[in-house]
């Protein structure tokens, strides 16, 4: 079986709902009008009862009316215009008058009817609307009047609003689904945008995106979110690309170097000396070569962030001085000035190997990028619910236009300037992709020739 189409559905779904509803307003109609006729007639009667009884005179067990000129009126000579049906019957059971427009015909009296209720019966096939009022004299029952009144009139309109109501039915239920499908085509034809657009996007392009609705609707957000997803997926596309530019070159760049001094190496002999620094070269620039890989192994692991972290309770003072102490030779060589600031003793509960690789990568950037003689600091305090640690050093400084680029892989602010200064480009990327996993925020700012403070925040829910 073909399923049916989205804006098919749409359409249906809304006739079935509009039909239940349309069923039961028709229903309501049909019973007012019916009850409406109902009371009118039963009103009437109710009329033709009471004045009926006041034209009664009792004597002892019989009676007679007292105005029998009554009996000539139209009402009760005519069957065309709202006719009034009127018989009178003695305690026998016996007519004793009727009224002239029964002609040969005259009202049944039903026992199994109780006095003065309402009930639909026929006469001479037509249906009419009957009362059997008793005739009391002293309390007892001298016999009874009964009136009634016609329902060809009522049952005909009914009839016709019934016949009406059937025909008018499916029809508009069919009209109300073409104009349901017209307004569910023009209200989804977003949709048609988001799938042509859709069918237009591939790896090589994503540059397509999806027009937006005019009325800010659920279609409007749809759309908006798709186009910030696409938005999303490109930026990373470019990213990877970029990525594996710079890795690619920067993998290349040592091989060069080590194929290009092997080559020199071989050309002719050299004294033990040559070979030794050749050697040693070549070496540095594996170390180098070696680095690179640790780190592009590094950020590849976390760069989905799937890793499962191991949770441990982590005494925060002791992995700063930990990571300290392995810059020790460094920070002595540089004659570097390192100063803790620890106010009391903090605890977090945190993955401790990834922690110690973001606080190594911040405090190895602190002391490479200080001058001989200068100062680094290392802060940690608890502000506004937070646990605040602070890495701050006064060295070159990064431009202020390069702070935000700082976590893209393999950039560097102004390497050429400083080619004393080895470094992949790699450090603070890493650090932001386990920060990101560890939900630690990292705010970065600097000036050049003025130093970098970085600020690591640890959210309230953390501390323990």
């Amino acid at each position: 079986m073909q399923q049916l189409s989205f804006k098919n559905r749409i359409a249906s779904n809304y006739i079935i709902t509009t039909a239940l509803l349309i069923f039961a307003v028709f229903g309501v109609i049909y019973s007012v009008v019916r009850l409406t006729f109902y009371s009118d007639i039963d009103a009437d009667i109710s009329i033709e009862v009471t004045h009926h009884l006041s034209e009664i005179k009792i004597s002892g067990s019989e009676f007679h009316l007292t105005h029998e000129e009554e009996w000539k009126e139209r009402e009760h000579n005519t069957v065309d215009v709202n006719p009034v049906f009127i018989t009178f019957f003695n305690n026998k059971g016996e007519v004793l008058e009727k009224s002239p427009n029964l002609k040969n015909d005259a009202l049944h009296f039903e026992n199994s009817k109780a006095d003065n209720d309402l009930f639909d019966t026929k006469l001479s096939g037509k249906k009419i609307r009957q009362v059997q009022v008793p005739i009391l004299s002293n309390n007892v029952k001298a016999g009874y009047v009964l009136i009634a009144m016609s329902l060809e009139g009522s049952s005909l309109v009914l009839e016709r609003l019934a016949e009406v109501l059937i025909i008018a039915y499916p029809l508009i239920l069919i009209l109300l689904f073409f104009i349901a499908r017209f307004i569910a085509g023009r209200s989804i034809k977003p949709i048609n945008g988001i799938i042509e657009t859709s069918n237009i996007i591939t790896k090589d392009n994503l540059t397509a995106r999806i027009p937006l609705p005019q009325n800010k609707d659920e279609l409007y957000t749809v759309s908006k979110t798709i186009n910030k997803l696409l938005d999303r997926v490109e930026n990373a596309l470019e990213r990877e690309r970029q990525f594996t530019s710079d890795a690619s070159h920067e993998l290349r760049t040592p091989l060069t170097v080590l194929k290009g001094t092997l080559e020199v190496l071989i050309r002719k002999p050299r004294n033990t000396e040559e070979y030794h620094d050749k050697i040693n070269f070549c070496i540095a620039e594996i170390d180098r070569l070696n680095h690179l890989v640790d780190q592009l192994l590094l950020l590849a692991r976390f760069e989905n962030q799937k890793r499962s972290l191991s949770v441990e309770k982590l005494y925060l003072n002791g992995a700063f001085l930990d990571v300290i102490s392995r810059f020790s030779s460094t920070i002595e060589n540089k004659n570097i000035q390192l100063r803790t600031n620890f106010i009391k003793d903090y605890y977090i509960y945190t993955d401790n190997y990834l922690f110690s690789i973001v606080i190594n990568n911040l405090i190895s950037n602190a002391i490479k990028y200080s001058s001989q003689d200068a100062t680094v600091t290392i802060d940690i305090q608890r502000m506004n619910g937070k646990i605040q640690c602070s890495i701050i050093d006064y060295g070159i400084g990064i431009a202020v236009e390069d702070v935000e680029k700082v976590f893209n892989p393999f950039f560097r602010s102004d390497a050429n300037d400083h080619p004393q200064i080895k470094g992949t480009g790699l450090g603070l990327s890493i650090v932001k992709k386990l920060c990101d996993l560890l939900d630690i925020d990292i705010q970065i700012s600097s000036k050049v020739n003025n130093g970098t403070s970085v600020i690591l925040s640890l959210k309230e829910g953390e501390l323990k």
